[in-house]
């Protein structure tokens, strides 16, 4: 076992260098990257951003926002509202360069750290709350955003999205040249996913049955308490061509890029050329859950030196040095964040608790006679209190 670098990991076993090689100490050469942490365009000979200035003010609002959105929502587990909340802290562009590449009629299968996508797909941040609150097991509707209620199962979803993606071809909707029909799945996971059996199934399948599917994960190198370094030998994006499908790593801390590789990934998928591995090479600056204390497992330094990496502060470095963006801008953004935060903390704590018997409504689409029978004896058990009052 050797000792790691600055920034590093000491007593987990060989460090990203020794394992991947000299060049992987920040993601690699092959790095798709469109925006430096300094805040500098720069090209890539297969990726590029073609929208304008709007877009990207977009994404900064985009990113502040569900920031506030992540800091909000553990500040109110911290204080006993929510009984539990898993951070995105770090990893919003990532998420808001995947949910703005998607087309409406996208589908996208999350797991439980996806706020950023469930912004951009419309789904009220409320609603996210309302299953970390306890008081519902997700309460958007799946179809009016596209948008899969949240995965707990680890890696579950991958072969959802996959099986959904098969269904897509089946449907006619894949290949067929309209823009407005063509479609495509999205299954997020995380790189301690990548080691779980159903996420190789779905490469399985989605390479065998070339299904319309693009597989993102967000490496952000900590699987809870287990560094990548641990998950694999070699960088994850390279696994996909083992399973017969291209890979890719981008720069999970740039909106611009993960955007242009997500978009193009989709694109490959709806016109029938099946499916894509895209690894956001990022980092989680949180906790994993909070539940979770990270000082115990790794270094300081290293925290230190990905918040230079920030996602938000490129982007922002970017618009004011060219002039895109001004005081006024940003001061707006921050109010529009603020109104946000009052919306959350009074809505959280305003979200009804759930009538006792309906935990019986959502588990099978016809009751069965044992799930019956258990519903009347806990009914008769809650009517005993009424009649005790009584």
């Amino acid at each position: 076992m050797t000792q790691q670098p600055a920034g590093g990991n000491p007593g987990f076993g060989p460090d990203l260098v020794e394992v991947f090689g000299p060049s992987q100490q920040d993601g690699g050469p092959e790095l798709v990257q469109l925006l430096t942490p300094e805040g500098e365009r720069v090209e890539h000979p297969d990726f590029s951003f073609d929208l304008g200035d709007d877009a990207i003010l977009g994404f900064y609002r985009d990113m502040v926002l569900t920031r506030r959105i992540d800091t909000e929502a553990t500040a109110l587990q911290r204080h006993g509202e929510l009984g539990i909340w898993a951070q995105l802290l770090g990893q919003e562009a990532a998420q808001i360069g995947a949910g703005r590449a998607l087309r409406p009629q996208d589908y996208v299968f999350p797991t439980y750290r996806e706020h950023g996508v469930a912004w951009c797909r419309g789904v009220d941040p409320l609603d996210l709350l309302g299953l970390f609150r306890g008081v519902d097991q997700g309460s958007w509707d799946p179809k009016a955003n596209n948008f899969g209620l949240y995965t707990i199962v680890i890696g579950a979803q991958t072969l959802h999205a996959t099986g959904y993606a098969m269904g897509m071809q089946r449907d006619g909707v894949v290949g067929t040249g309209d823009p407005d029909r063509d479609a495509a799945v999205v299954a997020h996971f995380g790189d301690g996913a990548s080691s779980q059996g159903d996420v190789n199934e779905s490469f399985i399948f989605a390479a065998s049955y070339n299904a319309p599917v693009v597989f993102f994960c967000q490496n952000n190198q900590w699987a809870i308490s287990e560094p990548i370094e641990r998950q694999t030998r070699i960088p994850l994006y390279q696994r996909a061509l083992g399973f017969g499908f291209p890979g890719v790593r981008v720069d999970g801390n740039d909106v611009l890029a993960t955007y242009a590789v997500t978009q193009a990934a989709l694109q490959r998928a709806r016109e029938g050329q099946g499916p894509t591995l895209v690894e956001a090479y990022t980092y989680r600056m949180g906790a994993h859950t909070t539940t979770d204390d990270p000082t115990r497992y790794r270094l300081s330094d290293d925290l230190e030196r990905w918040k230079l990496k920030d996602p938000i502060a490129r982007v922002e470095a970017y618009l004011r040095r060219n002039g895109i963006a001004d005081d006024d801008f940003f001061a707006g953004v921050q109010q529009e964040a603020a109104d946000l935060g009052v919306r959350l903390r009074e809505g959280c704590k305003a979200l009804p608790d759930p009538a006792p018997l309906s935990i019986f409504d959502h588990v099978y689409t016809e009751l069965t006679e044992e799930l019956a029978a258990q519903r009347d004896t806990f009914a008769a058990y809650l009517e005993s209190f009424e009649g005790a009052r009584a």
